[in-house]
């Protein structure tokens, strides 16, 4: 049976759900194009890949992470998905909770049945009762859970999430994250708590009030335009200290270093060629 449980964004990675990418790919041009897509493709980079390389690219860090003793799931596909690569935002752990997502994109959904067989039994899984919300868009800190208001999450989804945690007996407090600019997929590609009070941050997306927040709870290492068009903050925290990030990523690779973290580099350049990384191909189960 599985127990859900984490406390941050950092603690050691004892298990973990992925799922291979789906041999369909998105539609990123002409008349269909939904307006969501039309406005995050003036914040991201979004182009075809190819689902053979992804998988491939995906099983370097499966061999890694099993390498490091962590447990991978791999979910059952998700016929119709484009994106299925990315199970980060179908549901997400806050403490002892499994909280189910409400996904915006309709396409998507379909996604989640894939957790049915982990959920059987386990004893705090959270139904959110109205808006949405996606896992890219949250983040563990302290007391307090971040959600990004973007492109997929919504205020009406932030209160639900409140409700369900009290409902479960978690004591925090959900606080919304708001963005300077439209077209933002998920706050995961913007900002990624690393380790205990240090976060990647692309400012550049962020409304003064918000830096003020992050300059006050976080040890800020910052992220350029490029690095974030390149998914390059999209890192995944494996142990308090220990990431991994892309290859390519010295830049950020070596400030991260410079902070005392064991910094491991894969090669995901295919995974990135639509607006998601490391962080987003992971479903944390169990965190110690």
């Amino acid at each position: 049976m599985l127990t859900p449980h984490a406390t941050s964004e950092y603690g050691t990675l004892r298990h973990v759900a992925m799922r291979y990418a789906s041999d369909v790919t998105p539609n990123l041009d002409g008349p269909g194009v939904h307006p969501v897509l039309t406005r995050q493709k003036t914040t991201s980079s979004w182009k075809p890949y190819d689902p053979a390389t992804v998988r491939t690219q995906q099983d370097i860090l499966i061999d890694l992470l099993r390498g490091r003793g962590t447990e991978v799931t791999l979910l059952d596909t998700a016929p119709g998905c484009p994106v299925q690569h990315y199970p980060r935002d179908i549901a997400f752990v806050i403490d002892h909770v499994l909280v189910m997502a409400r996904l915006n994109a309709t396409h998507r959904r379909p996604e989640a049945d894939a957790l049915a067989p982990l959920l059987t039994g386990a004893p705090h899984v959270a139904h959110l009762d109205e808006g949405t919300i996606e896992g890219g868009d949250v983040a563990l800190h302290t007391d307090t859970v971040l959600v990004g208001l973007g492109e997929e999450t919504s205020p009406k989804g932030v209160g639900a999430l409140q409700r369900a945690l009290a409902h479960h007996g978690v004591d925090r407090e959900v606080r919304p994250v708001r963005f300077a600019v439209d077209g933002i997929v998920h706050l995961d590609d913007h900002f990624t708590i690393v380790a205990p009070d240090t976060a990647l941050i692309h400012r550049e997306v962020f409304p003064l009030a918000e830096l003020r927040f992050f300059e006050q709870h976080f040890a800020l290492v910052d992220v350029t335009d490029a690095e974030a068009r390149a998914v390059q903050a999209n890192v995944l925290a494996i142990a308090p200290d220990t990431v991994i990030v892309t290859a390519g990523s010295d830049r950020i690779a070596g400030q991260l270093a410079a902070r005392g973290l064991a910094v491991l580099a894969v090669d995901y350049s295919e995974v990135t060629r639509i607006p998601g990384s490391l962080r987003c191909t992971t479903l944390p189960l169990t965190r110690a």
